[in-house]
C-alpha cells in the first residue's frame, strides 16, 4: 500500500518502479540526475546487485555541454553492459521525465546496442 509521501516527485518514482522490475535476463537500467552529475546503473533486482554502472564524474571526456556528457554516459554504460553479456534492459527514469538528458543518454544506450 503506498503510503503519504510528501513530494510529488516521490509519488512519481513509486508509482514507476511499482511496474518495472529488473531479471537476470532483463536488467533495469536506472538514471539518476542532480543539478551538476547524471548516473545510471545496470541492476539485477532478484539478487540486488549491481551488474554495470557509469556516471558524469568518472567519465573520461569531459564536456562543458550537459547533453554531450548524458550521450557520453549511455554509451559508457551500453558497453559496461554489453561486455557482460546484458543485450536486453528495462529503462527506469525514476521520478524523472522522459526529456533533455534522460532522453539523450537513453538514445545513446539504444544507439550503442542495448535494447528497451
Amino acid at each position: 500500500m503506498i503510503t503519504r509521501y510528501k513530494t510529488k516527485a516521490q509519488r512519481r518514482k513509486v508509482r514507476v518502479r511499482s511496474k518495472i522490475k529488473g531479471t537476470a535476463e532483463k536488467p533495469r537500467l536506472t538514471v539518476f540526475r542532480s543539478n551538476k552529475q547524471i548516473y545510471a546503473q545496470v541492476i539485477d533486482d532478484t539478487k540486488g546487485v549491481t551488474l554495470a554502472s557509469a556516471n558524469s564524474l568518472t567519465i573520461k571526456e569531459k564536456t562543458k555541454n550537459n547533453l554531450e556528457t548524458a550521450k557520453a554516459i549511455g554509451t559508457a554504460v551500453a558497453q559496461a553492459a554489453l561486455a557482460k553479456k546484458i543485450k536486453k534492459v528495462v529503462f527506469d527514469r525514476g521520478a524523472l521525465k522522459y526529456h533533455g538528458r534522460v532522453k539523450a543518454l537513453a538514445e545513446s544506450a539504444r544507439s550503442t546496442g542495448l535494447k528497451f
